[in-house]
């Protein structure tokens, strides 16, 4: 696909991340556009088809536009939800109302793993996971065997995952609420997603958590404790809770790895039940 062709000029920087910045246009306040960091050229294409396939879904999240250029970076345009915040700089800001907050993002997040897709439309999580592994270098083969064992045997499930669920990529405005950044989108069993939520509160490290989620680590973990009950029930232990999920955290390892390229032992330290 051909990207269309635009003038940065038309558009002020609103923001930066890992990947690239955001902008909104100028005169139009229902734009905004995404631009990768330089060399980038087919990761943003493919968050743009997969946004319009999950846009196509129901599930609430921006309306992607087009695959766009400057010239040098390579993005994408969506429909702008004026006036957003995501729940890491609402919960930063406003310690006072984690609970709130967290109840929200788990209804969020139980609405989105009760979505039944398409599987000839969208990736196996266990398949990107099987890829992730054979790919790090850092673990040897015992080591990866036991992992690989681990994601065979979790359960299979047809339902929604966001593959990057963390409090930042949940945005909400009055009592609308959306999902950003679904270029992992992808199906299976839940606790794959979940896993993401606890490694970002809980796992990260304490400068990781304030540069990029707006808050002590302390206010993280607070988020977390909040968030357990309303995600699995008030009535379910939270140690249970801890067991079942803490390798399924560990299991993101095997992305920050990739990312990093350097082993993460406090991250491996969630898989000691399996390595």
């Amino acid at each position: 696909m051909e990207a269309l062709k635009i003038d940065l000029n038309d558009y002020v920087h609103a923001g930066e991340g890992a990947n690239g910045e955001s902008f909104n246009h100028k005169t139009d306040p229902s734009i905004m556009m995404k631009l990768y960091n330089p060399g980038k050229v087919q990761q943003p294409l493919d968050e743009m088809l997969m946004a319009r396939k999950v846009y196509a879904l129901g599930i609430p999240s921006p309306e992607p536009g087009d695959y766009v250029t400057d010239g040098v970076r390579y993005g994408i345009r969506f429909r702008r939800v004026e006036g957003k915040t995501s729940y890491s700089r609402a919960i930063g800001d406003h310690p006072e109302k984690v609970a709130q907050y967290a109840a929200e993002f788990a209804d969020m997040c139980k609405k989105l793993h009760q979505v039944h897709v398409d599987t000839t439309q969208f990736e196996n999580v266990k398949d990107r996971y099987y890829r992730l592994l054979e790919e790090n270098p850092f673990f040897d083969k015992a080591q990866k065997d036991a992992i690989g064992k681990f994601i065979a045997d979790a359960p299979d499930a047809t339902t929604a995952i966001h593959g990057d669920l963390q409090y930042s990529n949940a945005i909400f405005v009055g009592d609308k609420r959306y999902f950003i950044d679904l270029g992992d989108f992808c199906y299976g069993y839940n606790l794959f997603d979940v896993g993401m939520v606890y490694l970002c509160s809980c796992i990260s490290e304490e400068a990781f958590i304030q540069e990029v989620f707006h808050m002590p680590k302390s206010l993280s973990i607070r988020f977390w404790e909040c968030f357990v009950p309303e995600y699995f029930g008030a009535d379910r232990p939270y140690k249970d809770v801890m067991e079942e999920i803490t390798p399924y955290a560990g299991l993101k390892t095997l992305i920050v790895e990739r990312d990093t390229k350097r082993p993460m032992p406090e991250m491996r330290a969630c898989l000691k039940g399996i390595i």
